[in-house]
């Protein structure tokens, strides 16, 4: 803006009958000054005198353009940071925002509406509704648009109440003509309702969001547990499968070994029984010669004195019951394949139970013992690694978290996704249970240990009887009693597996379990049994190679 507009004040530029900033301004005789298109109407619908100091004129004048008023009203239009009433900065309208309706030229953004007049006013001319007493009683809220859709199309009146019938808005005539007799509540109080609905409404989708944010986690982690399964699960297979041709190839060749064995021992045989029989040849061809130059002779002193020892039988082996038979290896290779694939089963079992060990051993986590969960009877070690039945009930609080019945205690950790695995030392007990457990389960009340109730787990009873928890109870037949024992856990999949660590053996599994909240590792010793059962639960550290 030049230095001569800024000395001017805000109220030389504005035209009193838009009180907007002047659009082709005019002067007429008397000398005020007025925009072109304003004048022009207020004398179509008025006399033709001065708006301001009244002054009649007998003939409409003429409305030359003031150019000095036009040039300086243009630059003070176009000046940035200019300010109206109430400091309120004038913008000038942008596609989107709400236009002033009383602006004739270049339309300034409007900062209020009014839902008497149904009219939008930038801050220059909200200022009569700011000052005048009749119109201080207006309704003004934020801008909008579309001001005609706040009448009733029918008695051109404010839609300032709703039906609640006809859940429609309604004006005042409408309630005593189409709508009387019907449940009518002013904009406001419906308004109010309305809100809250929608803030439970807003607040139900957040839920669904969140619970399908909670969804595209849990996916994701599946994705990524099968990724590492994948992995593992290849490098197993190559594991297992180099085992077992290692194990096929030494099948093999002990094969190959026992054959050779036989056929070693064959021709060790063969060569001695042709050794004899060459020796005997031998004995009988050198008799043959003897008795035939005996038999050349002409001497008869000589042949009758040697008859005698010429006739003698030689001391040989009587070759007709001599039977030689070759081996036979008719369903040697047979039994050398049946023979491997009992190895190979055996190693098989093995070698793919130490594999699924390993694989959920990758979940291991450091599980500690929470004293405030434990029932009175339970001993817990400093470290909270451990625990036993006492001989005496402790006095404790009975807070809301403690097993005030079965000889239970929780860890501190418990988990709402992802996988998990521990392992527990039974050795020297006759009574355990071990597994998990939700973490709202009833801690107070007498409730069968079953899924059905929010546990899963496996236990020992009398010594030898090992069973799950399930419904109904099942017993485990076990080739071993286990001395440590792994407890994995898969939250996404529904999964509960239980393992005998030192035999890689997998000794039940609840499948297809459906998880809500929390799941907690859970510990019971079983009862103090006179000493018999004194030995403590501990929880182990995992030892486990990649």
């Amino acid at each position: 803006m030049s230095a001569t507009s800024c000395l001017l004040s805000e109220e030389q530029f504005l035209c009193c009958i838009c009180l907007d900033v002047f659009t082709d301004p005019v002067t007429i005789p008397c000398g005020h000054n007025f925009c072109k298109n304003c004048i022009t109407q207020h004398w179509n619908v008025n006399s033709v005198q001065c708006p301001m100091c009244k002054k009649l004129f007998k003939t409409r004048p003429e409305l030359p353009v003031n150019t000095f008023i036009s040039e300086m009203a243009a630059e003070f239009r176009q000046s940035a940071g200019k300010k109206g009433s109430g400091d309120s900065e004038i913008q000038v309208a942008k596609p989107g925002e709400v236009p002033c309706d009383v602006c004739t030229g270049t339309k300034l953004k409007a900062v209020k509406s009014c839902l008497t007049c149904f009219a939008s006013y930038c801050s220059v001319h909200l200022d009569p509704h700011m000052t005048a007493d009749s119109l201080k009683r207006h309704w003004l809220t934020d801008p909008v648009e579309n001001m005609e859709a706040r009448m009733c199309t029918k008695h051109k009146k404010t839609l300032e109440l709703f039906c609640k019938t006809d859940q429609t808005c309604v004006c005042s005539y409408c309630t005593v003509s189409e709508h009387v007799a019907h449940n009518i509540t002013s904009l406001k109080d419906e308004y109010e309702e309305k809100k809250v609905e929608l803030e439970q409404a807003e607040a139900e989708i957040q839920q669904m969001i969140q619970e399908r944010q909670l969804k595209i986690q849990q996916i994701k982690r599946l994705k990524m547990h099968s990724k590492e399964d994948a992995e593992r699960e290849i490098a197993n297979g190559v594991r297992i499968f180099t085992i077992l041709m290692q194990t096929a190839e030494r099948g093999l060749n002990k094969l190959i070994e026992r054959i050779e064995e036989r056929q070693n021992m064959t021709e060790e045989q063969t060569n001695g029984l042709i050794k004899e029989l060459e020796q005997e040849i031998s004995v009988l061809m050198k008799r043959t010669a003897e008795v035939q130059q005996l038999l050349r002779t002409q001497d008869h002193l000589h042949l009758l004195q040697n008859f005698k020892s010429m006739n003698t039988a030689l001391s040989t082996m009587n070759w007709t019951e001599v039977i030689f038979r070759p081996p036979s290896y008719e369903g040697t290779v047979m039994k050398a394949v049946t023979e491997l694939e009992e190895m190979l089963s055996r190693e098989k079992k093995q070698v793919l139970h130490e594999a699924l060990l390993k694989r959920v051993q990758h979940y291991a986590v450091d599980v500690v013992l929470e004293a405030d969960t434990a029932n009175p009877w339970l001993v817990l070690s400093d470290d909270g690694k451990q625990v036993r039945c006492g001989e005496v009930r402790r006095d404790l609080p009975d807070n809301a978290k403690r097993f005030s019945l079965y000889a239970t205690v929780l860890a501190q950790q418990c988990f709402s996704s992802g996988r998990f695995y521990y392992e527990v030392q039974v050795t020297g007990k006759t009574d355990w249970t071990l597994g998990v457990v939700k973490g709202s389960v009833n801690r107070k009340g007498i409730i069968p240990l079953s899924p059905v109730n929010g546990y899963w787990a496996v236990g020992l009873r009398n010594g030898n009887e090992y069973l799950t928890l399930a419904s109904p109870v099942v017993s485990l037949s076990l080739n071993s009693r286990p001395q440590r024992v792994g407890v994995f856990v898969s939250y996404e999949e529904g999964l509960v597996s239980f393992y005998d660590i030192d035999a890689a053996v997998h000794l039940y599994s609840f499948t297809d379990c459906c998880f809500t909240g929390k799941l907690c590792p859970f510990f019971s010793p079983g009862l103090h049994h006179g000493g018999m059962n004194s030995a403590p639960l501990i929880i182990s550290p995992v030892n486990h190679t990649d």
